[in-house]
């Protein structure tokens, strides 16, 4: 928020039940109006088409209700109910409600359940607070099922080029007539599947510590909240991050999770609003580029995205709804769409920059 916010006023809470749209533009225009140091917007999925808006912040109650009054009518406005919450009440409840997330290799958690994580995931730990992402999201689960999927594809092209008898058996299996394999189904995602250096000065002797350089990639993540998807990318692709965001909390939260989960020597967390900071074009072209944001902001820095992109990068945007997806894929063209995540009804669009872009 702005300088009238007191920082030690009470935490309040502002509710709202709605419909995913109204949700969804609520939570567009909060984004959009606040700077968000002392404000934070959950949506929840409380069934039959129903959704429940959840504004935490500090400050004036008046403000927040002129927000939404902009952002949905009067009338969703006048439905607020605001009620005071204690800091570690909402943490201790949230942490409560909230189970580990799995996306593929990862697995998202809170310190209560460190221990449940599998010698063979990538466990994250993230606690709950005023940054977005403890990944049950769906636009972050999108992101990370995302990472995933291009982390298996680097690995096996990885394996087929060091190898020559693996090349020489791949050969042989493309070459054998018969259906190609169908994927595997999974009934809360709809994934479509569309055919198709030097390292960064920050890392200096930092890139000693607990992870080890072993990807040249280079990765970028605007709009990073918790740091949850820079955190995974540095963990799996052992490749340097440079993530962004405009507000301070944000970015002191992401820093401290990255130290948590011993990525911090491979990220760097910078203030930016948009992707014309001198960071960002500093090191570009980037291999990877993460966008988990909304849909404004998305159509907003498309162009200048676009160009940040190396030939054969990819870009993994989400934080839009089913309906935009056409609207986002348009706004990045000549961008290729590689594959499309529906999950609780958020959508996740793989993108990627063809040799001839």
């Amino acid at each position: 928020m702005t300088s009238e916010t007191i920082p030690d006023a009470p935490l309040l809470v502002a509710r709202l039940d709605t419909d995913l749209i109204t949700a969804q533009a609520i939570a567009d225009h909060i984004a959009e109006r606040f700077g968000l140091e002392d404000i934070a917007v959950s949506l929840s999925d409380t069934g039959g088409g129903r959704w429940q808006v959840a504004i935490h912040f500090r400050g004036e109650a008046e403000r927040v209700r002129r927000a939404v009054a902009a952002a949905a009518g009067a009338e969703a406005a006048a439905a607020l109910q605001f009620g005071s919450v204690q800091a570690a009440d909402w943490v201790r409840e949230s942490l409560a409600g909230l189970q580990p997330v799995e996306a593929g290799r990862f697995i998202v958690h809170g310190a209560h359940d460190r221990a449940r994580v599998p010698f063979n995931r990538i466990g994250i730990e993230i606690e709950a607070a005023l940054a977005f992402g403890t990944g049950h999201h769906g636009t972050t689960r999108g992101c990370l099922l995302a990472l995933d999927a291009i982390f298996k594809a680097r690995r096996r092209r990885k394996l087929v080029s060091r190898h020559p008898e693996v090349r020489a058996k791949r050969a042989s299996k493309d070459a054998r007539p018969g259906p190609s394999p169908q994927p595997k189904s999974d009934k809360a995602i709809s994934a479509v599947e569309v055919p198709s250096r030097q390292q960064p000065t920050w890392l200096g002797r930092a890139a000693r510590g607990h992870l080890r350089v072993t990807d040249n990639m280079r990765i970028l993540d605007v709009g990073t909240g918790s740091g949850v998807l820079a955190i995974a990318a540095a963990r799996a692709l052992h490749a340097p991050v440079l993530a962004t965001d405009i507000d301070a909390f944000a970015l002191k939260t992401a820093r401290s999770n990255a130290q948590h989960n011993r990525a911090g020597n491979l990220l760097s967390v910078v203030w930016a609003d948009g992707v014309g900071a001198r960071a960002i074009r500093a090191h570009a072209p980037y291999d990877l580029i993460f966008a988990n944001i909304l849909l404004r902001p998305l159509k907003r820095i498309a162009t200048p995205l676009r160009g940040l992109a190396a030939p054969g990068g990819r870009i993994v945007l989400s934080g839009i709804l089913p309906s935009q997806a056409n609207a986002v894929i348009a706004a990045y063209r000549p961008l290729a769409l590689q594959r499309r995540l529906d999950i609780d009804g958020w959508t996740t669009l793989v993108l990627v920059r063809t040799r001839r872009c």
